[in-house]
């Protein structure tokens, strides 16, 4: 179980994992699989033999300690690849140890993940709903303490999945009446009508994100009577217009490939009692060259406007597959390389 990159050895870490088998079945995963995962993310070379188990690398004492917190997290129950790929990110490794980087030290006004004391519980399905990043907490207390909260970054964030994790638990503490959630179908020009089926069938495939995270967080069949009753609402941006939004939790998604004068609308939509959340990445902008970005524009002019919030996501975020993160750093090392 050896990292795709060669790095420079340093003293190997001896660990004895205490438990039973089951206990160490429950840490390793089928077939060791979960060490394979810890090895890859940090960098580091694992062999087993037993519960004895030897850490070579670079890395190798901050991979023990990410090992024994992981052990420890195995005592009652078995954990999964996503298990580990999450848990690296939150204890602030994985690929950060690359460069030797916190992301505090990047930006020390942000939460620590370690203080208790602003423990945020939001009310969903999801027992393990939790941020993962300190700029995931600091996005959550944007969105609770604002009317108006932008989530910018690459994708695999959870800018889109923490808002709807919000707009359902501001539901289920009857702080709005509705949901409503919409995305500018730009593949489609905005131009539906050409397309067979009724409005459903026509912008399904820009919005079945959206779709997803409510099912993920709220279950199917609640999805669907609340859809029945009206009180939850997903369509394109274009069907926004001249309409005024009144005790709503409203979300824009994919917020980069709206052009200023759609970020002007949808911003002038929200009525009393409601809150919005934009969310968007920069670097996948779809609109014709030399258009511009909605969101950018909006983020800029609306810096210092009281009661409007802004989180700024990076690959530090990415709680995806960890290659995600890599893949993001890899293009836009290329893209400034280039001048794109």
């Amino acid at each position: 179980m050896t990292s795709s990159r060669s790095r420079r050895r340093a003293l190997p870490v001896i660990i004895t994992l205490e438990g039973d088998n089951v206990h160490l079945a429950n840490l390793c995963g089928p077939l060791d699989e979960n060490l394979r995962q810890l090895a890859d993310g940090m960098g580091v070379t694992l062999s087993r033999r037993g519960n004895r188990v030897t850490v070579e690398g670079e890395q190798a004492e901050l991979a023990g300690r990410a090992l024994r917190r992981f052990h420890e997290q195995a005592t009652h129950r078995e954990l999964s690849v996503d298990d580990i790929q999450l848990g690296l990110v939150e204890i602030g490794v994985g690929r950060r140890i690359e460069v030797q980087e916190d992301p505090r030290e990047i930006d020390p006004t942000l939460p620590s993940l370690d203080d208790e004391s602003d423990v945020i519980a939001l009310r969903t399905r999801r027992s393990d709903l939790r941020p993962r990043t300190p700029r995931q907490r600091d996005y959550l207390n944007n969105i609770l303490k604002h009317d108006i909260t932008f989530g910018v970054g690459p994708a695999g964030t959870g800018k889109t999945w923490l808002a709807v994790a919000c707009a359902i638990d501001a539901m289920e503490r009857d702080s709005v009446q509705r949901l409503v959630l919409t995305r500018p179908a730009v593949e489609a020009g905005e131009r539906l009508g050409f397309l067979p089926g009724d409005l459903a069938q026509k912008v399904d495939p820009y919005l079945r994100p959206l779709y997803d995270a409510l099912y993920d967080l709220m279950g199917f069949e609640r999805v669907q009577r609340l859809f029945e009753k009206q009180s939850i609402e997903i369509a394109p941006l274009a069907y926004m217009r001249g309409r005024t939004l009144n005790h709503a939790f409203v979300i824009l998604d994919e917020a980069q490939n709206t052009t200023p004068e759609q970020m002007k609308m949808f911003l002038t939509r929200i009525g009393f009692g409601s809150k919005a959340v934009i969310t968007g990445d920069p670097s996948q902008v779809d609109l014709p060259r030399g258009q511009q970005s909605g969101l950018a524009h909006a983020v800029k002019v609306l810096a210092n406007v009281q009661g409007i919030a802004s989180t700024r996501f990076t690959s530090r975020d990415v709680v995806r597959h960890p290659l995600v993160a890599r893949i993001v750093d890899a293009y836009e090392a290329a893209e400034q390389h280039d001048g794109l």
